[in-house]
């Protein structure tokens, strides 16, 4: 077993307002989020949705045969919609639906339904909600996740007019408050709280270049920052440093909704070279602290490379090509599964590279040099199904229906 390497932040609370009373939201749909939480079905009823070079892939989840093949954009970004069967799609117009089929024996289909957004950017899934952001306007575009399903064509909608546009994310929880990053072309800089009457109830612009967000248990949300990260939780906005100052770059935010314990990834070096990261931080949303963990010599990772899955662990998909299992409670790194062959960084973000995802105790692991995915039984480790492709796979999506 091996013990990575501590180090312990600093913490600096900025309590910038407290919410009294909130109004109740109007929905109170429950969760459709991430497809290793216990809503998802079993990935005998999966499909997994795979993007490549100007088209997309639906597979089979438990053989991982080719079910459609979809033409699209040159480069298309995939994120579930949250109902278990439709993945929204990056276009050039907006986010377009992709029906999986997830869950049924219907063939898959790019449909005709599109959210228009100038710049479709990040994707949000949670309280029975998903929330959709534009980065060329910042509008935030909001609607019950369930809806897709009965909608015929695009379901009722909330857009939130955007300030100033930027990169940025919005979130929305259960009675309704709305949090929302702060910038404009120039950069960004914090969040801004509103509740659900629409009035600003607190706010943080101590947060550098704010990018992702993740709402963990009991709904404290989480987002990254070029100096350590922001928590949000009981109407109080909580600064947590990072150990390296003035650059300790947090950007991505793994979670679990029935974990405290939010996993980030981890950059200390502005002038790194390349996308590889040999770090995460570990942000308990209860003890309001930040750790960062230094994964052992060879094990690095990108953006793609993390995911949670059963429980509330998280899987790291590694260069040395193995699947590193961290327990984030301990900070430690409990098994190590070998799945691919060892991978460099790739020279861009957008360029293909071994990505994970996790449905029901299963991780779905791409290996473009092999132009293939895999299915690992998280349990055991073991491969259990490989789908060669005659594409080389970039994105990846989980619809479990």
């Amino acid at each position: 077993m091996h013990t990575p390497h501590l180090r312990r932040a600093s913490i600096s609370l900025l309590a910038l307002g407290t919410i009294a009373t909130l109004a109740a939201c109007s929905s109170s749909a429950a969760p459709a989020d991430d497809p290793a939480s216990s809503a998802a079905a079993s990935a005998a009823d999966a499909r997994i949705a795979v993007a490549y070079e100007g088209g997309i892939l639906v597979l089979d989840g438990t053989t991982l045969e080719t079910v459609a093949d979809l033409d699209s954009e040159e480069f298309t970004r995939l994120n579930p919609a949250g109902d278990g069967r439709s993945v929204m799609v990056t276009m050039s117009e907006g986010f377009q639906v992709l029906d999986t089929g997830a869950g049924t024996t219907e063939e898959p289909e790019l449909t005709d339904t599109i959210f228009a957004a100038d710049t479709p950017g990040h994707v949000v899934r949670h309280g029975g909600k998903t929330i959709l952001y534009a980065d060329g306007t910042s509008d935030t575009t909001i609607f019950d996740t369930d809806a897709l399903a009965s909608s015929d064509g695009l379901p009722e909608v909330e857009t939130i007019p955007g300030v100033e546009a930027h990169h940025g994310v919005s979130v929305v929880l259960e009675d309704g408050t709305f949090l929302t990053t702060v910038g404009n072309a120039d950069g960004r800089n914090g969040i801004e709280v509103r509740d659900a009457s629409g009035a600003v109830t607190a706010s943080n612009d101590q947060c550098p270049g704010v990018h992702g967000e993740g709402t963990a248990a009991d709904e404290a949300v989480v987002f990254g920052c070029e100096d350590g990260a922001l928590v949000y939780r009981d109407g109080e906005i909580v600064k947590l440093d990072a150990p390296d100052q003035p650059y300790g770059r947090m950007g991505n935010a793994y979670v679990s909704e029935t974990s405290p314990i939010v996993v980030g990834d981890y950059k200390s070096d502005p002038d790194a070279e390349g996308y590889f990261l040999d770090a995460v931080t570990l942000i308990d949303t209860t003890a309001d602290s930040l750790e960062v963990v230094d994964l052992p010599e060879g094990v690095e990772y990108t953006f793609r490379g993390v995911a949670r899955g059963p429980d509330d662990l998280a899987y790291i998909i590694g260069s040395d090509g193995a699947i590193h299992v961290l327990d984030p409670e301990t900070g430690e790194l409990t098994e190590s599964y070998p799945v691919i062959d060892a991978w460099e960084s790739p020279v861009e973000w957008q360029d293909p590279h071994p990505a994970i995802t996790v449905a029901d105790g299963i991780a779905y692991v791409t290996e473009p040099a092999t132009d293939s995915i895999h299915a690992v039984d998280l349990s055991t480790g073991e491969i259990v199904a490989t789908g060669e492709l005659d594409v080389t796979p970039n994105e990846i999506a989980v619809a479990a229906g």
